[in-house]
């Protein structure tokens, strides 16, 4: 027999899109219902793709949450006690494969360091002009540096960010020629939270999701499948929704996917607090 919400121990949800307003604030309601779950000893987990510097800077260290889910999975971090929990990088052989293979392609892309430090990052132009790949160079250019391939080092990386515009074939082909370069590696799609018409293409370690951080302190917790709840509204958010035994999307979601799971309000609309409110009445 399923869980019902009344029995739900975990509660995970992305940040941006989702939890938080498009301004990134936390409304009245959302936070009221986090210290809610916290009242009945549910465990909060923000789920999220920003890398571990940039979730502090929309979460002060008061927001009651208990997880951090950081970089899509790439590392897991104590709100409560500010310790890393877990963190998971590419080898250096794969990243030097990918690393040629997207030169040779002539990609835009970034490649970030080894987490917990990932906000930190090389930066390669390709050989078309991306006004996507500036506008983010732009935002995060003091944390980056110039890939120069004959002088990169030999080192893990946490992540790569592949930016290109938002045609479905040419997604696919790239995703396939990516995964085809090393078995460790996958691919993780993601509309561009900055720009609408562009892709975002993630490659992470093959074992990181969100879905996995979340197993992980599961796992860590004594907490049974069952007896979670994940909320997201995007592509990069499916490994979540597939694991918590009860999901949602909020109505701000693509509307080529917003059928896969049960609604819940827009994030401007306090998503998350009618999301939990069955469970904390």
């Amino acid at each position: 027999m399923k869980t019902t919400l009344k029995n739900i121990r975990l509660v995970a949800t992305d940040l941006d899109g989702t939890f938080l307003k498009s301004d990134h604030t936390i409304s009245a309601n959302n936070l009221e219902a986090l210290h809610r779950l916290g009242s009945n000893n549910i465990t909060r987990v923000a789920a999220t793709g920003r890398n571990l510097r940039k979730v502090k800077d929309v979460l002060s260290a008061e927001t009651p949450f208990d997880f951090i889910v950081y970089s899509s999975g790439a590392g897991i971090f104590d709100w409560k006690t500010q310790k890393q929990v877990y963190f998971q990088n590419i080898g250096k052989q794969s990243v030097r494969k990918l690393i040629d293979t997207f030169i040779g392609k002539n990609l835009n892309f970034h490649a970030f360091f080894p987490a917990p430090e990932n906000h930190l990052h090389w930066y390669h132009r390709g050989g078309e002009t991306c006004e996507e790949f500036e506008r983010y160079f732009a935002f995060n250019n003091h944390f980056a540096t110039e890939l120069i391939p004959l002088s990169f080092p030999e080192t893990e990386l946490c992540q790569f960010l592949v930016i290109i515009p938002e045609v479905e074939n040419q997604f696919q082909q790239l995703k396939s020629e990516i995964e085809a370069v090393c078995p460790e590696i996958r691919v993780i799609r993601s509309s561009s939270p900055i720009t609408k018409g562009y892709i975002w293409i993630e490659i992470f370690h093959r074992s990181v999701s969100k879905g996995n951080g979340v197993k992980y302190i599961c796992k860590l917790l004594n907490i049974n499948q069952e007896e979670t709840l994940g909320l997201g509204n995007d592509y990069n958010d499916f490994d979540l929704l597939e694991f918590t035994g009860h999901s949602f999307l909020t109505e701000n979601s693509p509307a080529e996917i917003k059928h896969l799971y049960p609604n819940v309000p827009s994030n401007e609309n306090d998503a998350f607090a009618k999301a939990i409110q069955p469970i904390v009445g």
